[in-house]
């Protein structure tokens, strides 16, 4: 879905002459005629970035710009003007714009300050994110969850954050079950403590119990320092047990028993330690038919499937889909350092049909690298090549003059512009290895000795180039880095 750019202008020439500079670089704009108009816009539709004249009659721009700022801080605002004063700069910046253009506005200048504005957008969405995730304060907000099949997940969710009841999130592998966990301790009384996340399934057999709940220096072979276990550094927070379904039988049996003592006995310890501990475990198994399988405890099972939780596969939510899409390119953008703004229709209809078998940790991954193969600002179907059998077009080899294997040795002289010759004088074949030396010959002396250029139009490493320059005795020319 293409970014939105609201441009609020009293003149409509400028906004007519921004409205076409904008679409044409492929974002979708809306237009306002004075800052009444346009604060309702931004707050009832929406938008991504906002252009926003400083004078006009009525609410003033300064006057619009404090007010967008109180009710939309995380839009970004650029500021037109037919003045540029230092002053009038400084006052809109520490009122909360971005960027500064003076009118009439250069459109290649447009265009850069909102992708610029984006970017830094995506930037601060990025850390923000980040900052909530690692002081536990993540809500429901911070979810994708429009579809119908995911409002009752967000129900049951807010009900559970609520209180401090066990709760057990069911599932396809790569559904989201640790987002949702996350949104429950944000959302209650919990958020900003620990949140400790365990997979039961990724720990040796051997190290459950001193993992989980802790050992004291000496207690076993290897055991060089005291260990606190996840239990006691969840204390008065939140402890996540993922695929809660692999803990052995022997770990289960401690597991229910701290779970009913509110305390834990680290291995070696001689006595119990007690801790305060609000338990979200989590499974893409059918505990029921590993209960009857003699595979889980019933006891445990019953303590921990208190208030289950299913979370629906991505198949089940497609609606979501393209806000997920929207959402990954944002974070890829900024850990990246990338400039897509969205995935072109016909690549957003290809990802909406696909089934994900691999639920959303599948579709977080193939957007991952559709971004790193994007050589625009859309992601297409050929960024996805295992999704639409389409390989992305590499890099081509550099042109070879004229037509290849028709000239004779004589003729080819690589840095002449002649042909590379395919025949020696007595029209047999030459050596694959003759050739190949040519090629690179001719490839150092047209790209100038830029060697990263040259091995990125041959198709090789540098490592390789280089190689092969000892290899056949190449002078390589002025051999530059870039």
């Amino acid at each position: 879905m293409a970014k939105t750019v609201l441009v609020i202008d009293d003149d409509p020439t400028q906004r007519r002459l921004i409205q076409a500079a904008v679409e044409k670089a492929g974002f979708a704009c809306r237009t306002a005629p004075d800052g009444e108009s346009g604060f309702t816009t931004a707050t009832e539709a929406g938008a991504d970035v906002i252009l926003l004249d400083l004078t006009m009659p009525g609410l003033t721009g300064m006057e619009t710009l404090e007010r967008l700022s109180e009710r939309v801080p995380d839009v970004p605002v650029i500021m037109l003007t037919a003045t540029s004063g230092i002053d009038t700069i400084v006052s809109a910046m520490r009122a909360g714009a971005v960027d500064f253009i003076v009118k009439p506005a250069n459109p290649e200048r447009v265009v850069v300050s909102i992708r610029n504005a984006l970017k830094m957008s995506s930037l601060s969405g990025e850390v923000k994110r980040l900052t909530r995730k690692s002081e536990g304060g993540m809500s429901f907000d911070d979810m994708i969850a429009a579809a119908p099949a995911m409002r009752q997940v967000v129900r049951l969710g807010q009900r559970a954050a609520s209180s401090d009841i066990p709760v057990l999130i069911l599932g396809e592998s790569g559904v989201g079950k640790e987002v949702i966990a996350r949104c429950i301790q944000g959302a209650s009384e919990r958020a900003g403590k620990p949140f400790v996340t365990v997979n039961c399934g990724a720990i040796p057999e051997n190290l459950v119990e001193s993992i989980l709940f802790g050992h004291e220096k000496g207690a076993f072979t290897g055991a060089v320092s005291k260990s606190l276990g996840k239990f006691v550094e969840a204390d008065g927070g939140t402890l996540f047990l993922d695929e809660v379904g692999e803990l052995p039988l022997d770990m289960q049996v401690k597991l229910l028993r701290a779970l009913q003592e509110g305390e834990v006995d680290a291995v070696g310890s001689r006595r119990p330690t007690k801790v305060d501990v609000r338990i979200i475990s989590a499974t893409n198994r059918d505990l029921a038919e590993q209960v009857k399988a003699g595979g889980f405890r019933e006891d445990l099972y019953y303590r921990l499937n208190v208030f289950p939780v299913d979370m629906p596969s991505l198949r089940e939510r497609k609606e979501d889909i393209p806000a997920l899409v929207d959402h990954f390119i944002a974070r890829f953008n900024a850990s990246e350092n990338r400039d897509v703004q969205t995935a072109s229709e016909e690549t957003m209809r290809m990802l909406c049909a696909h089934d994900w078998p691999g639920n959303v940790r599948q579709l977080e991954n193939a957007v991952f690298r559709a971004v790193i193969l994007c050589e625009g600002t859309e992601l297409q179907t050929h960024d996805f090549p295992q999704i639409s059998g389409v390989m992305p077009e590499m890099v081509d080899l550099p042109p070879v003059p004229q037509s290849v294997g028709v000239a004779n040795d004589a003729e080819a002289r690589p840095g002449q512009g002649g042909p590379i010759a395919v025949k020696d004088e007595t029209g047999e074949l030459r050596p694959l290895a003759e050739i190949e030396r040519d090629i690179i010959e001719y490839a150092i002396d047209f790209y100038q000795g830029h060697m990263s250029e040259v091995s990125r139009r041959l198709g090789i490493g540098r490592s390789t180039l280089y190689r092969k320059i000892r290899e056949y005795e190449l002078d390589g020319g002025e051999q530059k880095a870039g």
